[in-house]
């Protein structure tokens, strides 16, 4: 499997999808490439997997950031 990422910035009224309608948006896009042969269920159970990683799950919550001097 090989999977590439792509970063950019878009305003959020060209998001039809996403909840913030005001200011710039972060725009992560993601191309999974499956090598071999797999079946659709394969390829189908894959991507769902693919969206509950811990990365993925970090980045599309509520993330709080706190900051102290040391």
């Amino acid at each position: 499997m090989n999977v590439w990422l792509r970063h950019s910035k878009i305003y959020a009224s060209d998001c039809a999808d996403c909840e913030t309608k005001e200011g710039r948006l972060d725009r992560i896009e993601r191309d999974i490439q499956f090598l071999g042969p797999i079946t659709p269920e394969q390829r189908s159970k894959l991507l769902e997997i693919a969206d509950k990683c811990p990365v993925h799950r970090t980045l599309t919550a509520e993330i709080s950031i706190k900051t102290r001097s040391v």
